[in-house]
């Protein structure tokens, strides 16, 4: 399971201050000012936590449950987090190697995000213009999932050494994604739109995952791909919850 999960109501996030839980940011909706929120504010600034005011229909987008609140909390690391606790962690954390457009890169940040992804990690050769417009493109995705660019081996070295299967997402795979179990501390890797994942990246890892196509186009965009097996790996968590 990911340990991005959401505490809904601020009497529940007041207990969770209490108990020292670790909370990675508070949103209120705008223009709620009860006594109840107040004491939230007061207690989330003493624990050094960051409270952020949002708009009703902002704040009904990013809620996870039906019913009526003010406040939600977001339980997690923090986006400043370092990449080894990330990789330590719980959840599944993605890998995008050899992404050539930033757009790309950033729609399937975006992705990453919306499925509850504990960080993601991107070796691509972005200059800091492009990792900025990777960003933007992932509707700064990175205020709520740490991200994290640099060079892939030493990811992948860290992810295995702690524990991590790696499985690959490529068009060469020989398993759709629903034959693969994703759930757990899964490092997901997908590759760049022209090459894809490198062959000695491929032999490291535990399954390589191919989504089902049958157009005439070569393959999905990457965006395509990790949604498909994000969906698959949230459906996978489900099944097992009931």
């Amino acid at each position: 399971m990911s340990n991005r999960q959401q505490i809904v109501g601020s009497a529940a996030i007041v207990s969770a201050l209490e108990r020292g839980e670790t909370l990675q940011r508070i949103v209120l909706r705008r223009e709620t000012d009860d006594t109840q929120l107040v004491a939230l504010v007061r207690c989330a600034r003493t624990a050094g936590i960051p409270v952020h005011r949002v708009g009703p229909r902002h704040f009904q987008r990013l809620r996870q449950t039906d019913g009526a609140c003010d406040a939600l909390a977001l339980v997690g690391s923090p986006p400043d987090t370092s990449a080894s606790s990330v990789l330590a962690g719980e959840g599944a954390t993605w890998h995008l190697i050899g992404v050539a457009y930033p757009g790309n890169a950033g729609m399937a940040l975006r992705t990453a995000e919306v499925s509850g992804s504990a960080g993601a990690f991107v070796a691509a050769d972005f200059d800091h213009a492009q990792r900025r417009a990777a960003l933007r493109a992932a509707m700064r995705a990175d205020r709520f999932m740490p991200v994290f660019f640099g060079e892939a081996n030493g990811v992948l070295d860290e992810a295995a050494r702690s524990g991590r299967r790696l499985i690959a997402v490529e068009d060469v795979g020989d398993r759709a994604p629903w034959d693969v179990d994703l759930r757990g501390r899964v490092h997901l890797i997908v590759g760049g739109e022209a090459d894809g994942i490198p062959k000695a990246t491929l032999a490291r890892c535990e399954a390589v995952v191919r989504v089902p196509m049958a157009g005439f186009l070569p393959s999905y965009n990457l965006q395509g791909a990790v949604a498909a097996v994000a969906s698959e790996r949230l459906r996978q968590l489900e099944t097992v919850s009931k």
